[in-house]
């Protein structure tokens, strides 16, 4: 409505504004004064000075042409050039309907359209269970590639799968020592599933302990990893997360990538060598020191792997990039896109998120020990607590930019305190009004009339149910995806307010009026919206409760 006011104020010559300039969607948000209307844009502030216009004058051209449009009541430019707008009844309830028509659709947008996103996430060495920092990541990365997803991208779920290097050591000789009954090395793994590991290796081919060493631990390393994988790789199926791609960190080295991408850098000019090794001139690209690309052994540090990874996903057709890891990594910003740009490539293909820690906590006090892992907390533990949706829901919540606690007694309870619960009992909620109201003749869409939709709580839930497309779109820009589960808790709190003071089914004694049909529209478009919000969460909509 504010773009086809902008851009036909443009056309008829009252804005001094190049077209170009006007976009698609003018970003609008609820007013948070019922007496400033019903939604407020301060687009006037952000393109007055391209008109070469005070700000409230470019309002008030803008609101001419705005008050000439039927839906508007009224339309008021307030403060330094503020638009505030309030709908004609009709117009806000015919949002209701729109809604249960686009269906799942609803909320969708074309951000992305056409671009590809590799979304790496969990990337977990296949040396034991998912820790609660895995988990955090599977919940928040799979969340954020169905934001994308939603605005039109191809989002490519990737797992890089660390079978190289000295972890996987420890680990193969961890379950051989398990395998004939030594204690595991001292820098080793512990825990009841290496035991479990070596005792089903063992059971299926007893003589393998009783190889030569070197011929023992391979054989270990090859069925342990493959063990383990498949292990972690069904926990996360259990959770929702599948991935579209499982690449082997590995296949860099035996496919020759790595050798490439280093001969690439050193035929540009990007690596130099100095006291017996190679190194990345990674400090003219932002990063803070220079960086070992070739050790003075000859052997390959571990950042040519990540060159070499990142110069793969570009050739596999990624336009960007985003790798999810932990507190620790925050030198891998600058590394990473330095990687890029000395590759000959846009830095801002890369993007690293970085992710705090989780804690669990049941009866007020830390949980810290796996009965299976040993030292560390899993997202096996998690689950087995609280559940899946609960999991997910818990962990997408709160920004990744903090440490999270999580109450094990608070996500396991059915009351209104958890905040999953709360949002999916809306949803059971806005099913059970359906099915009665089915019962008792109310719902035929033929008597819609969306002016009956007058009661103030009526119009605070539309006007929330009209902020889902906008939240999404901004989820998925910001990399926010606790922005979808915060917005779903206002959306329930709305209905179940609208819920206690409007009847969808009248009374025994009274007669079906238009507006029982028109609030069961109402209801409808409400079921759409949660449910469409926990998809993109990856928790389920019940239909009972």
């Amino acid at each position: 409505m504010l773009a086809a006011a902008l851009r036909q104020a443009v056309a008829d010559g009252a804005l001094p504004l190049d077209p170009s300039a006007v976009p698609e969607e003018v970003h609008v948000e609820r007013s948070k004064q019922r007496g400033h209307g019903d939604w407020s844009s301060n687009v006037a502030l952000q393109l007055a000075k391209r008109a070469g216009l005070p700000p409230r004058e470019f309002a008030t051209i803008v609101s001419g042409y705005l008050t000439a449009n039927p839906a508007v009541a009224s339309v008021e430019v307030a403060g330094p050039g503020f638009i505030n707008l309030t709908l004609n009844k009709a117009a806000a309830g015919e949002l209701a309907r729109q809604i249960t028509e686009q269906g799942s659709a609803y909320g969708r947008g074309g951000a992305y359209q056409g671009q590809t996103i590799n979304v790496e996430f969990v990337s977990a060495n296949p040396t034991g269970p998912v820790h609660l920092a895995g988990a955090r990541w599977a919940a928040v990365g799979d969340t954020i590639a169905r934001t994308f997803e939603a605005q039109g991208a191809t989002a490519v779920r990737e797992y890089y799968f660390n079978d190289h290097g000295a972890q996987i050591d420890r680990f193969a000789q961890s379950l051989l020592n398990a395998a004939r009954g030594l204690p595991a090395p001292e820098d080793g793994y512990g825990g009841q599933y290496i035991q479990d590991i070596a005792r089903g290796i063992d059971a299926a081919e007893p003589s393998l302990k009783d190889l030569p060493d070197d011929q023992a631990l391979e054989a270990f390393r090859e069925r342990g990893v493959t063990t383990m994988f498949g292990e972690i790789k069904a926990q996360l199926h259990d959770f929702g997360v599948d991935f579209d791609v499982y690449f082997h960190e590995q296949s860099l080295y035996d496919s020759g990538e790595v050798e490439g991408a280093i001969g690439q850098l050193k035929a540009n000019g990007s690596l130099y060598e100095a006291d017996g090794a190679w190194w990345l001139r990674s400090t003219a690209y932002g990063d803070d020191k220079d960086r070992v690309v070739i050790k003075s052994d000859g052997h390959a540090a571990y950042i040519a792997g990540d060159i070499a990874y990142f110069r793969n996903k570009r050739q596999r057709g990624a336009d960007l990039a985003i790798y999810l890891l932990g507190a620790d990594h925050h030198g891998y910003i600058a590394r990473l896109k330095a990687a890029a740009a000395a590759l000959g490539d846009d830095p801002d293909r890369v993007e690293v998120l970085i992710g705090q820690m989780v804690f669990l906590v049941k009866d007020g006090q830390p949980v810290k020990m796996s009965k299976r892992a040993g030292t560390v907390v899993t997202m096996e533990d998690l689950v087995g607590a609280i559940g899946v949706d609960a999991a997910r829901y818990a962990l997408v919540r709160s920004s990744i930019d903090s440490n999270l606690e999580i109450d094990l007694d608070l996500w396991a309870s059915h009351t209104n305190d958890n905040p999953v619960f709360y949002v999916q009992y809306a949803h059971a909620r806005t099913r059970s009004v359906a099915r009665n109201a089915a019962a008792a003749g109310v719902g035929d869409p033929a008597l819609f009339d969306p002016a009956t939709l007058a009661h103030e709580s009526e119009a605070v839930l539309l006007g929330v149910l009209a902020e889902f497309p906008g939240m999404l779109a901004q989820a998925a820009e910001l990399r926010e995806p606790h922005r979808v589960a915060r917005y779903l808790e206002q959306v329930a709190a709305a209905y179940h307010k609208w819920y206690d003071q409007c009847r969808v089914i009248p009374l025994v004694d009274q007669p079906v009026e238009p507006v029982h049909h028109s609030r069961f529209v109402l209801n409808q478009a409400t079921t759409q919206v949660l449910a469409n919000g926990l998809a993109t969460l990856g928790v389920t909509a019940p239909e009972r409760m």
